[in-house]
């Protein structure tokens, strides 16, 4: 007999990153820095003394500890994940029922709408204005209007770089009577986080990630902020022993080395300032062809003419970034890596 795939896997494909060896990366938003020397031995040395043939720490709880401690939040209120995506997964498969509705936002990260559909929710999407901005009373209104169970979204926003204030977020939490989960994954690179907070609400979750700012894509490491009632029933759903035991040493170690994160935070701020200085140049020069979006993140949007050639034009140049309809998304990389993108943006262009 012949098994026919259901409905809602059929015509999924996978995610398609960009494969092959580039001499600069500049398309998934990774940091352009690698640890120390002195780090590095401390990772290795961790890495040798795991004990293979057992299972990790089930709840990672030294791993949440170091996480607690370097963010200022307590360590009982934290899960660790097999990245945020297992996270954002876990999360809208075990708070939505099958065909609630969840709310995300246009433009955002794309997986939010993906985990959504996999776990058979409805997906309503709510539309920013054309400059990205977001009309908060619009938005609490309309999770009322379509019984919204869960509103997901990233802040700053990926691939905006805009972002809600602290006392905007705040309004919204408090506004709504539904989940809002909190994709904090570059607030790192500014300071507006609601992370602290999180255990004041019985109706928020606030995401982070190890891939960005600190430095550790590898790993895939990420973690959800929230009150004990909401932290428990994370970690009664999540799968057991879910963030390997290699991945738990090398986090808690590296999540200790606040001198490096600190130095690395400060490096790509004034790259991401850097690269956005000479972007803005270049659209005073061609001003009917690109158009400069400021962003408080490591990465910078801009509207293309002719988007997909300047894209394979970049390519072809041995430098990759994220090509996404009129636009492309620009990670701020090494001087060097930023200044050889320049220059072959203003042959292209």
């Amino acid at each position: 007999m012949a098994y026919n795939l259901n409905s809602k896997i059929r015509d999924l494909k996978p995610y398609d990153p960009i494969l092959g060896d580039f001499p600069i990366r500049l398309d998934a938003n990774e940091s352009f820095l690698q640890p120390t020397d002195e780090i590095l031995t401390k990772i290795r040395d961790a890495a040798a003394s795991v004990v293979f043939n057992r299972y990790p720490d089930p709840f990672a709880k030294e791993l949440c500890q170091s996480f607690a401690d370097f963010y200022g939040v307590d360590e009982a209120s934290v899960t660790a994940g097999n990245g945020s995506d297992e996270l954002i997964s876990v999360i809208l498969g075990a708070f939505v029922m099958k065909d609630e509705a969840i709310m995300t936002l246009s433009p955002d990260f794309s997986m939010y709408r993906f985990y959504g559909h996999l776990n058979e929710v409805k997906c309503f999407e709510y539309q920013k204005k054309a400059d990205f901005s977001i009309d908060l009373d619009e938005l609490i209104s309309l999770t009322k209007e379509y019984d919204i169970k869960a509103l997901v979204f990233s802040n700053p926003c990926n691939p905006t770089g805009r972002g809600l204030k602290r006392e905007e977020v705040r309004k919204l939490v408090a506004s709504v009577n539904v989940l809002v989960v909190l994709d904090e994954a570059y607030m790192d690179f500014w300071d507006q986080s609601f992370i602290r907070e999180a255990g004041n609400y019985d109706n928020l979750i606030v995401l982070r990630t190890c891939s960005k700012m600190i430095g550790m894509a590898a790993l895939r490491l990420g973690f959800a902020v929230a009150n004990p009632s909401i932290t428990n029933a994370i970690r009664a759903v999540k799968s057991p022993y879910n963030v390997n035991a290699c991945s738990q040493k090398i986090g808690s170690i590296v999540l200790k080395e606040k001198s490096w994160l600190d130095s690395g935070l400060s490096e790509i701020k004034a790259s991401r300032k850097e690269l956005s200085s000479m972007l803005k140049f270049l659209e005073q020069i061609y001003c009917n062809q690109i158009h400069v979006y400021d962003s408080v993140t490591n990465f910078i949007l801009v509207r293309v003419l002719e988007s997909r050639r300047v894209f394979e034009g970049l390519k072809k140049a041995g430098i990759v970034v994220r090509h996404m309809g009129d636009y492309i998304r620009i990670t701020a990389g090494t001087a060097e890596e930023n200044m050889k993108l320049i220059r072959c943006l203003k042959t292209i262009l």
